[in-house]
């Protein structure tokens, strides 16, 4: 079945480019034009659309104000901006309705790959109220500790943005957000930056303080939501499990920026968990409780309540907030990783490992035994040629663990 783009812009000598540029999409989408924004919900009103394309700068309703009506009314739809206009505070008021802005004048290619990438996100869902409540978020909440940290150095008189960028590195919300910001071509043309670090240097201080002061980018969890020391539980697996990854990617030889790109990956890996807590509490409370009772893994927990895990449910968002396919493609499989239709060591081989043992270094400490190795797919490793190799992973790991 075809998909459904509908494309929005009050100039129609755009919208004939648009339709000359992607008339080679004719056999894979169904694609309407219209002029305004109030067309545009017209054709919502009756039609079911996959993704929506709109201008910024129109008259009566603009881009921002109609995205926030379609994610309000038609939360499932992809949300993109293409836009020239570069007004900072109407690109700032997309931050929220927007997941990805590609800037004027785009080329045919940039614009395919993201509608593309937008309805292959599709499968990664199957559950249609997930998709609705996943499409709706703007923002991941923060640890309490590192919002309150984050709001304490960017008003200090000598902040630097550097300084901003590693407060950012430590919190996945934080990071998710600023990534997307960058990927996608809100504050100038998209780059693929894997680092948080780097993605609020090219921000700049300015831009961040504003986000967070006067748009609330960032917000901090609500504990009561969960069950005391979950949040703390999520980013300190996390930030040991690309601690662990760091260790392999050296063992391997890996360049700096592979191994970088590996440690945010890894940062990331379990956002699809705060996700959840964050938006269904109460059913959260009861895959937490499956899990600890013994019977069940978190992961297990959560397809039995949900139908699907953390792993689909933050590949989807970062999916949509236009993060590289490779991050998402490891998002989705960290768990699973012989089910990827794409086989390779790195991102998804290197963090499904590191996953597994710290599970496996945390059971034995705690525990004082463990299972003889850690739970990995261990037939993805064979695959790939990589069999004798894990056991060198697993005592490197092991030896920085018990290393003074």
């Amino acid at each position: 079945m075809k998909k459904q783009i509908l494309f929005v812009d009050d100039e129609p000598r755009v919208l004939d480019g648009l339709k000359r540029m992607l008339r080679s999409m004719r056999a894979e989408w169904e694609m309407t034009f219209v002029e305004s924004g109030e067309e545009a919900l017209g054709i919502l009103s009756v039609r079911k659309m996959d993704v929506v394309v709109t201008d910024m700068r129109m008259p009566g309703m603009n881009g921002a104000e109609l995205l926030t009506v379609v994610k309000e009314k038609y939360p499932h739809v992809v949300r993109i901006v293409l836009s020239g206009h570069a007004d900072e505070d109407m690109i700032k008021k997309s931050v929220g309705p927007a997941h990805q802005y590609i800037s004027k004048p785009s080329n045919a290619d940039e614009l395919k790959a993201a509608v593309r990438r937008a309805c292959s996100l599709m499968d990664i869902l199957a559950d249609e109220s997930l998709k609705r409540l996943v499409s709706r978020i703007e923002n991941i909440p923060s640890l309490p500790s590192m919002y309150t940290e984050l709001l304490d150095a960017i008003q200090k008189q000598d902040c630097s943005i550097r300084e901003v960028g590693n407060i950012v590195a430590k919190d996945m919300g934080m990071t998710a957000k600023l990534l997307q910001l960058v990927n996608s071509s809100f504050f100038g043309r998209s780059r693929q930056v894997s680092n948080p670090s780097d993605a609020a240097v090219l921000l700049g201080l300015d831009i961040v303080k504003s986000l967070v002061l006067a748009f609330g980018l960032f917000r901090k969890f609500d504990p009561a939501k969960v069950p005391p020391g979950f949040i703390e539980g999520v980013y300190e697996h996390s930030m040991e499990t690309a601690r662990l990854a760091k260790i392999l990617a050296d063992f391997e030889g890996m360049d700096k920026e592979t191994s970088d790109c590996i440690f945010m990956v890894c940062v990331l890996h379990d956002i699809g968990k705060l996700v959840l807590a964050d938006n269904l509490p109460e059913d959260y409370r009861e895959v937490l409780a499956l899990s600890e009772s013994g019977k069940l893994s978190v992961h297990e927990a959560e397809i039995r309540t949900f139908g699907t895990s953390h792993s689909q449910v933050g590949a989807y968002l970062m999916g949509l907030w236009g993060l590289p396919e490779n991050l998402v493609e490891t998002l989705a499989f960290h768990h699973v990783p012989g089910d990827c239709p794409v086989d390779g060591l790195e991102p998804l081989g290197i963090v499904h490992a590191a996953n597994a043992i710290e599970h496996f270094l945390k059971n034995t400490k705690s525990n004082g035994e463990s299972a003889a190795r850690p739970d990995m797919d261990f037939d993805f490793y064979e695959r790939l040629g990589l069999s004798d190799r894990v056991a060198g992973w697993i005592r490197a790991c092991t030896l920085k663990e018990d290393a003074p």
